[in-house]
């Protein structure tokens, strides 16, 4: 309700009001009398001081005119007083016999508009209160009035709102092209049909919350240049039936006589679900509504020049019907950003706020991994009310570094009073992580570690990875095992038992060793077969629960490969941390004495500490040998080999929006320019001929292996594949006029690495590798090759990744660290204690990001690997 509204509302009440106290007033005969008791009354009557009398039989009073006035009157000449009915015939004769001038007697009868006021009067009221409720619960009730609430909700954005546009919109490149070009469609139509183009009916946008969906949409309303409706999916569900259905059909009405237009339906999966979802197969009313959409987004009616573009986190739900071609011609992921998109959103939020020129953004970029947009515009914000409650003037690198703290693992506990003891026992604990962390070589370095409480930790050492990354190798995964053990085999270490304070490591151990062995086939002994399909939620349009696909006799052996890598993985924290036990000592401490450590202070203390060599490649590939031959090089390996300068890459073309200059203020990596418009390309770089000799094939120095390195007359033939060397003699006298021959430098001969024959290795099919199933009851979001999965532990929210139903493994075993010949089950899965832990419920917990599978980090923020210590709180 606007201004204006209430405005005339409250005028229209008062005016009601000033006329019926102007009805009130002026249509009162009885003004300039006073009212006295009946006594009064008759003893003036007695005393012959009543010059006329009119009785108003009716209303049961007399007035009086009187001689003059004294005081029992209070002086005044006209009283008037009220009778009760059996006195009537007494006042009668009293003034009868008063000897008056004149006297009356008036019998007022009520007229029949009168009656029939009185009567409807009280049924109007009624009614305008009814109505008058109505229309507050529908919300004002919409375009048609109260009874209204079967048409649309759908806001058509006015042009005094503020606009967003393309350029403030930063870590989105490629969903802001794919949403130009709808937008340069709509506005230069000419050129596209020109060419037989159709612009795309439907566009969604899916993505993790926070990543930038619903601002997307409103920079395609400030630069589209047409009429621009939004709604909410839960407009289309009311409290009657057939309302959604209703609205559905107001709302593209409304579109039509608006074409072209562009219509935003945000949260579009409370409405499109999958039809037939639930237990009881009941009928669901939203799907009319979803049967109405559908009908309308490609049906037989025309519906030209309306565009859907709708958003959600929650694609996998949504019905096939309405993610097919002719309905959502394009489904845009919109994820994370990476570190140049982190890098610009942070410029972009950023500006008009004091940071300080000391301050490390690009370092804060880095450490930031898996962070979405809306993460990092609160990790700036915060930075600035907590120098606002400082009454600092400058955001300081010191306020950045504490309100990414808060954002992953929540504000500190400063009251929270623990003992010594205890914080000795987080100290270690953490220093335990730490130095697991610090001596494996295929895990990401430390970044922080602190005993600081926060949130429901009790303190955390975090690892940053230095690039985004987006596989990992089983040596990664161990890695992750041994440091989440650290913590645990720390406190039998040195206090000769554990603690609760493990609890989340261990369960983040198990998570981590059974994708490993369920999801991944990093098990030689189960192979690479996947055990066990998550049904979903029932209510989701998915079958109930877990559906077991494999016998009692493989749930053992899961449980018993999963524990098995668990024990290896304890074992080598405990060999770890007894190898270097001076330095545990020394970091626990210094976490006493300084309560936090950065990377810098971890180099000085942790400079003895080496590498371990990598407990194993994944060898285990029964009759199958791994090949010798080591890669071929990239063409930037080949060009540093060569001494040669390679370009970077050239950045994406840059998009702003109409009559803005290319570069933007912030340095031009968040503004989009024209992508029409010829980009400049980076010249390739010149590679001279090989010279004769030897084939090069990327060797790295010292490398041994049998038939190498091969002699220059032989050939080796592999399956599909030509011998490879020089074809002719080589010119002695012009080396560089040689040319290769096919399979050497890397490049293949014919036959070798040929095309993929039809239907291998082919095109992704639509939902496949991320993009949406259209297959009921299948899991979309996030749909990679094996290894590209989220990092176990790593899911969207209400999305369940590991199988909640396993079989129990025997427990009871020894937890203390088990000494394996050759290796242990890391060299050999099928050798090993097939002991467990038994865990008691603790505090520790594991925080992992979203949508990130390159770090382990917290379900409380999505930035980082963190394995946090003990705290009473879980």
């Amino acid at each position: 309700m606007n201004r204006k509204t209430v405005f005339r509302n409250v005028l229209l009440v008062a005016v009601v009001l000033m006329v019926i106290y102007a009805f009130s007033y002026f249509g009162n005969d009885t003004r300039g009398f006073k009212t006295v008791d009946t006594s009064v009354a008759i003893s003036q009557i007695d005393a012959k001081n009543v010059t006329s009398a009119q009785i108003d039989d009716r209303e049961q009073q007399v007035r009086l005119w009187l001689k003059e006035g004294n005081d029992a009157t209070g002086g005044q000449t006209q009283i008037l007083a009220k009778y009760p009915e059996s006195a009537s015939q007494q006042i009668f004769q009293d003034i009868e016999g008063a000897g008056l001038e004149k006297f009356n007697t008036t019998v007022t009868t009520q007229s029949w508009l009168t009656s029939i006021l009185l009567f409807v009067l009280p049924m109007i009221i009624l009614f305008g209160i009814f109505f008058f409720v109505m229309n507050r619960m529908q919300g004002g009730g919409g375009r048609g009035g109260v009874m209204g609430f079967g048409k649309s909700k759908a806001k058509q954005l006015s042009k005094d709102m503020p606009k967003t546009t393309f350029a403030d919109v930063a870590g989105a490149d490629e969903a802001v092209e794919e949403l130009y070009e709808i937008k340069d469609f709509l506005q230069n139509p000419t050129r596209y049909q020109a060419l037989g183009a159709k612009i795309p009916r439907g566009v969604l946008l899916y993505g993790p919350p926070g990543t930038g969906k619903t601002l997307l949409a409103r920079a395609v309303a400030g630069e589209a240049g047409v009429p621009f409706f939004t709604i909410s999916g839960s407009d289309f569900v009311e409290m009657f039936v057939g309302v959604g259905a209703s609205r559905v059909r107001d709302m593209f009405e409304q579109a039509k006589q608006n074409s072209p237009c562009i219509i935003f339906v945000d949260e579009i999966d409370a409405v499109g679900r999958q039809r037939g979802a639930g237990l009881g197969g009941g009928h669901d009313e939203r799907e009319q509504t979803l049967n109405q959409l559908l009908v309308e987004m490609d049906g037989f009616g025309d519906r030209t020049g309306i565009i859907l573009i709708a958003a959600t986190n929650r694609p996998d739900i949504l019905d096939p019907a309405l993610l097919r071609p002719g309905r959502f011609d394009r489904q845009i992921p919109v994820g994370a950003p990476d570190l140049a998109g982190r890098r610009a959103i942070l410029r972009v939020h950023s500006q008009g706020k004091p940071i300080d020129p000391n301050a490390d953004l690009e370092g804060l970029a880095k450490r930031t991994v898996g962070m979405s947009g809306a993460d990092l515009a609160n990790v700036i914000n915060e930075a600035a009310l907590l120098t606002a409650r400082e009454n600092g003037t400058v955001i300081t690198e010191a306020a950045l570094e504490e309100s990414v703290d808060r954002v992953v693992g929540g504000p500190r506990r400063k009251s929270r009073i623990i003992s010594e003891h205890e914080k000795k026992i987080t100290a270690y604990h953490e220093g335990g992580h730490t130095l697991a962390a610090w001596a494996m070589p295929d895990i990401e370095p430390v970044y922080k570690v602190t005993i600081l409480a926060r949130g429901r930790t009790g303190g955390h050492a975090m690892t940053v990875p230095e690039d985004d990354k987006g596989l990992m190798t089983r040596s990664e995964m161990i890695a992750r095992l041994v440091m989440a053990m650290g913590g645990r085999a720390a406190e039998e270490l040195v206090f000769h038992e554990p603690t609760t304070g493990a609890s989340s490591d261990i369960d983040m151990a198990t998570k981590i060793a059974r994708a490993m062995v369920t999801e991944y086939g990093m098990s030689a002994k189960l192979g690479a077969v996947r055990y066990g399909q998550e049904g979903g939620d029932p209510f989701l349009g998915r079958s109930m629960g877990v559906q077991s696909d494999y016998s009692h006799e493989i749930a053992r052996e899961i449980d018993e490969e999963v524990r098995n890598l668990i024990e290896a993985a304890h074992t080598e924290a405990w060999a770890i941390l007894s190898e270097y036990r001076d330095a545990l000592d020394l970091i626990a401490s210094e976490l006493l004495e300084r309560e936090t450590l950065t990377r810098k202070d971890l180099e000085k203390i942790l400079a003895g500490v080496e590498k371990r060599p990598r407990i194993t490649a994944f060898n285990d590939f029964g009759g199958r040998t791994p090949s010798d031959r080591p890669p071929v090089k990239t063409p930037r390996e080949l060009a540093i080999e060569r001494g040669e300068t390679w370009p970077e890459p050239a950045p994406a073309p840059v998009l702003v929006k109409s009559g803005a200059p290319a570069a933007s203020s912030i340095g031009g990596s968040n503004g989009y320019a024209q992508p029409n418009a010829p980009q400049q390309q980076p010249a390739a770089p010149q590679q001279p001929a090989p010279a004769p000799g030897t084939p090069d094939y990327g060797a790295p120095a010292g490398w041994s292996a049998p038939g190498w390195p091969p002699r220059e007359n032989e050939t080796q033939a592999y399956p599909g594949q030509q011998t490879g060397g020089y074809q002719g003699t080589p010119n002695q006298g012009a080396p560089n006029q040689a040319q290769p021959a096919p399979g050497q430098y890397g490049q293949p001969a014919p036959g070798q690495y040929s095309q993929p024959a039809p239907g291998q290795y082919s095109q992704p099919a639509p939902g496949q590798y991320g993009q949406p199933q259209s297959h009921p009851g299948e899991q979309a979001y996030g749909q990679q090759n094996p290894g590209q999965q989220q990092n176990p532990g790593q899911q969207y929210q209400g999305q369940p990744q590991y199988p909640t139903q396993h079989y129990t493994g025997q427990q009871g075993q020894p937890s203390y660290p088990v000494q394996y010949p050759d290796g242990g089950p890391f060299a050999d899965p099928n050798r090993g204690n097939a002991g467990g832990n038994t865990g008691v419920e603790g505090q520790d917990q594991w925080l992992a990001p979203e949508s990130d599978p390159n770090a382990a980090s917290s379900d409380d923020g999505p930035s980082t690997m963190r394995w946090d210590g003990p705290d009473g709180s879980r």
